[in-house]
């Protein structure tokens, strides 16, 4: 028989918790409707009254179809529910679902609360039972669940399953510190259910400090838990939570849990998965991380030629599953490993079918064999290999002709008397035989300098004549940059990230002695490959 596990997203809550994040209100908004979209059962909207952004967000909820859910804690010691301003404020919020944290683990409660244990009890009881009395879906976090456990098993289930007694609809066991392993999980949630809180009350919140989030997750849903916290990308404090892009999909996808559970995501919306993650990457205005599982850009890559070959014949021979369940695709990089079966399975996936044999295929190997030993790295840059490939194969059109580009910095001091630093490009190029030239600076929307890169790539794609439309929604998404070798003969790598309006992604790269003429090697690079993947006409 299916059971149902049920989906509690935190991002905008515990996620926001995480060094350097900080979601404006429509910023919460816009999360909330992707996560809806998705599937999950609750969104974990934020703390009323604990900062204007989460004020204002719960001052007009969103209209989801997951539960939008208040965060708060139990009643301070001394105070009776009713008049305790802090809880008050977490139920006017008005959600039909309210999360307290309360402490189970007898060295919180003595130290940092200075109560007695029998007065924490209450406190968890009696907060429980006034949310359950208001009509509204009551859920406890037993904050350091599973280090009370370890230093007082007792006390930390009878804490527990007070708020179970009370009326609580989940109790959640939180791993607050994130130093729990999996067999202390499996062994504390069993130890709850034994005590008489049956599983399907029971949920998990783990944090990552071991890099055990997710794998604590799957032992307590064995063990019996029912409901599962996360955040998207694995967002929290210190090391982050339950990474919930790297639960869904195994829920779904593997067993013995896709046999046994259903999730409220379906299929269909999992292949939306990838793109809810890139979409919360751009709202932090961060680098999505490549080896992500699932959603990484090189979560289906496949360097080794041995690899390749087998990946051409039946991809399961080296893919746990079919990329495009979660939105994903397959890569085959290019590098000086590469032989023939990389080169005509990714020419293949770019829809450029060469025969075996093809004299082309050589020359590809050794061009790139011959520029990697100069410094290039095809294996991250596949946009440029497929540059490099189509002027092999007689198939890279001549868009424009860069005659010639000049780029300035200065440094001054402003009306302030602060040193600023200010970059101007100039850059000619030539399109339909007509020359033109383009100036621009590198002045941000704040109005700071954005560096002598992004002013070349504003003065490149100002005026690309008829092409010009084309590029407008190109967009650099990151820019590094390596040294290859050392002392005077020094050359530098530059990959450029690059994004357009379809949320479509490439990456290309320019190598030279000079910062700035590798990096404008790389950005026309990236504006030739999306010409040519938009079929734009020469």
């Amino acid at each position: 028989m299916v059971e149902r596990l049920y989906l509690y997203d935190t991002t905008l809550r515990d996620g926001q918790q995480t060094q350097g994040v900080q979601f404006s209100t429509q910023e919460k908004r816009a999360i909330a409707a992707m996560l809806d979209e998705l599937g999950v059962d609750y969104i974990e909207g934020g703390w009323p009254g604990a900062n204007p952004t989460d004020s204002e967000f719960f001052e007009d909820l969103p209209k989801t179809r997951a539960r939008v859910t208040a965060f708060g804690m139990t009643k301070r010691a001394g105070r009776s529910a009713d008049n305790d301003d802090v809880l008050a404020a977490v139920m006017n919020a008005g959600t039909s679902a309210v999360c307290l944290v309360g402490k189970t683990h007898d060295f919180h409660v003595e130290t940092a609360l200075g109560i007695s244990l029998d007065e924490n009890v209450e406190n968890i009881s009696t907060s429980v039972a006034h949310v359950v009395s208001a009509g509204r879906e009551a859920l406890f976090d037993a904050e350091h669940f599973f280090d009370g456990y370890k230093s007082n098993p007792d006390y930390t289930l009878r804490a527990a399953k007070a708020a179970y007694d009370a009326g609580a609809r989940w109790v959640v066991l939180c791993d607050t510190n994130g130093g729990a392993l999996p067999h202390d999980v499996r062994g504390a949630t069993k130890a709850l259910i034994e005590a008489g809180v049956p599983g399907d009350h029971i949920g998990i919140h783990t944090h990552n400090d071991t890099e055990n989030a997710v794998a604590n997750s799957l032992v307590a849903v064995a063990a019996g838990a029912r409901h599962i916290q996360g955040t998207l990308n694995g967002l929290g404090e210190r090391c982050g939570n339950a990474n919930l892009t790297t639960l869904i999909p195994t829920l779904l996808l593997k067993d013995p849990y896709a046999s046994q559970f259903e999730t409220g995501v379906s299929m269909e919306t999992l292949k939306d998965l990838r793109k809810a993650s890139r979409m919360l990457d751009e709202v932090l205005n961060r680098v999505p991380h490549k080896q992500a599982a699932y959603v990484g850009a090189s979560a289906f890559a496949h360097k080794a030629g041995l690899h390749a070959s087998a990946i051409a014949k039946d991809p399961s021979t080296y893919e746990h599953i079919d990329p495009s369940l979660v939105g994903n695709s397959r890569i085959v990089p290019m590098s000086n490993q590469a032989g023939q079966s990389n080169l005509r399975e990714r020419l293949s996936s770019m829809g450029l079918d060469v025969a075996k044999g093809d004299p082309a295929l050589q020359r590809i190997l050794d061009r790139v064999k011959e520029r990697e030993a100069a410094g290039y790295s095809y294996d991250t840059a596949q946009a440029s290999f497929e540059v490099l490939a189509r002027e092999e194969l007689g198939l890279m059109p001549e868009f424009f002709e860069v005659k010639r580009y000049r780029v300035t910095v200065e440094r001054r001091r402003n009306k302030r008397n602060e040193m600023v630093s200010l970059s101007e490009a100039v850059v000619v190029v030539k399109v339909d035989g007509v020359k033109t030239m383009s100036v621009s600076e590198s002045l941000g929307p704040d109005g700071s300098d954005q560096g002598p890169v992004n002013a070349l790539s504003r003065a490149l794609m100002k005026d690309l004549g008829r092409y010009a439309t084309d590029v407008s929604d190109i967009r650099l998404t990151d820019f590094k940059v390596r040294i290859t070798n050392g002392g005077t003969e020094a050359v530098t790598r530059v990959i450029i990230d690059s994004e357009d309006g379809q949320g479509r992604t490439w990456s290309t790269v320019g190598v030279s002695a000079n910062i700035v003429d590798a990096s404008f090697d790389a950005l026309v690079d990236a504006i030739r490959w999306k010409l040519v993947r938009d079929g734009a006409v020469t």
